[in-house]
């Protein structure tokens, strides 16, 4: 294909500033443009369920890119611009006022809408969800001290919200169907230790399934299966996940499957398309990663893909949760390994777990250990052969094991 002379990025997230960055790191020189249904700067959303949620972040504060990048970089920021379709042929994206905007390529970067309950009275409009700037603002207000609330779905972003709720002097209720949630991905021993860490830190932990919420005046009652009771609360917050916002893709007739099916230049089914961020899935990938990293590699791979450039190479997966005080990082996923090994005392509360299939490792993850995944991490891409008892022991030096 001709290098492209307009490019059309559709979203405001990670993925598509990284893609923007990217593409004129390497050279880009026509238009760019960045389309966001939102007002104001693109924003980081980790920090939304952590210190903005505290109160300790203002708007400014969790900026992706200063205002004078974009002009720096030539970007031209759409703030408020609904995108509602894309048009591949000829070539551009219809806004929402029906205006077609020419563009050569098209980069997808749509993001995910959060899940809300499938059960009776799940779509109580005043049921919190966290996913957007706003979000976190409707939710900090209703933070208060003694304030009663039921959080339902126990993973990254429901922990999250738990433990700062804690922190505000809420009365917490965690609310997940999964005995140990995460599990798959960080292990058993990991899980553990955090799901319990909630109990230590007076948060109600419960194992049930929503089966129906009902409104009392302004509080709430919400029904449980497989728990013999029912939890009251002042306020919902629901964290069960999010689905690609994939609507646009399946419109213009992309391939689609639990996300925007893509290559490994992120390319879609249309070589004039391609997709980033949480929206987009591998083919031959069972999973979309939805974390920072993963949202910010895509761009860069992206924009390689657009421009022609070999693609870099692939690295195992990382993320990060922060929660009570303590740091969770995970890389791959525990599900892959066949055996784990332990290094640092479980109850000490600070250690790490191997993922271990055959002599290499290939996933890990660890509580307040962030040099000891630095150095795992490096383990896993290069494929380096271990020793299993090496591992365990904390005698030995984890950088040493690079050096064979």
């Amino acid at each position: 294909m001709n290098a492209p002379r307009r490019i059309a990025v559709v979203g405001a997230g990670l993925a598509a500033v990284s893609t923007c960055d990217a593409l004129r790191a390497h050279g880009y020189d026509g238009d760019l443009v960045l389309y966001s249904a939102e007002r104001g700067l693109p924003y980081d959303r980790p920090p939304l369920s952590k210190n903005v949620l505290l109160g300790k972040d203002r708007r400014e504060d969790v900026l992706l890119r200063p205002e004078q990048w974009y002009d720096d970089q030539r970007v031209r920021l759409r703030e408020g611009t609904v995108v509602r379709a894309i048009r591949p042929r000829p070539g551009g994206v219809e806004l929402a006022d029906g205006v077609i905007e020419p563009a050569d390529r098209i980069v997808l970067a749509t993001g995910g809408t959060p899940r809300t309950l499938p059960v009776p009275g799940g779509a109580d409009p005043e049921i919190r969800l966290l996913r957007t700037w706003e979000d976190a603002q409707l939710l900090r207000e209703r933070l208060l001290p003694g304030t009663r609330v039921a959080v339902v779905g126990a993973g990254l972003i429901g922990a999250e919200t738990a433990a700062v709720a804690t922190t505000l002097g809420c009365r917490v209720t965690l609310v997940d169907p999964v005995g140990v949630p995460l599990a798959p991905v960080v292990g058993d021993d990991i899980a553990t230790a955090l799901h319990d860490r909630h109990r230590a830190e007076g948060i109600d932990v419960v194992t049930a399934a929503v089966d129906r919420v009902e409104r009392r005046g302004r509080r709430f009652l919400i029904g449980l299966s497989g728990y013999g009771g029912t939890v009251a609360a002042d306020t919902i917050v629901v964290g069960i996940g999010i689905r690609p916002a994939t609507q646009p893709a399946e419109a213009a007739g992309l391939r689609v499957d639990d996300g925007v099916l893509v290559d490994a230049d992120r390319r879609t089914s249309h070589p004039a398309v391609h997709a980033v961020g949480d929206v987009a899935r591998e083919a031959g990938r069972r999973t979309r990663h939805e974390h920072w990293e993963a949202a910010q590699r895509d761009g860069e791979a992206a924009a390689r893909g657009i421009l022609g450039l070999p693609a870099t190479d692939p690295v195992a997966p990382w993320f990060w949760s922060d929660r009570h005080g303590t740091r969770l990082e995970a890389i791959g996923t525990m599900a892959q390994a066949e055996r784990t090994v332990l290094r640092g005392a479980v109850d000490s509360g600070a250690f790490l777990a191997l993922g271990l299939r055959g002599e290499r490792v290939v996933a890990a993850a660890a509580i307040d250990r962030t040099r000891d995944i630095k150095t795992v991490r490096r383990i896993i891409d290069r494929r380096v052969t271990v020793d299993p008892s090496a591992l365990a022991d904390e005698s030995t030096d984890l950088r040493s094991m690079l050096t064979r």
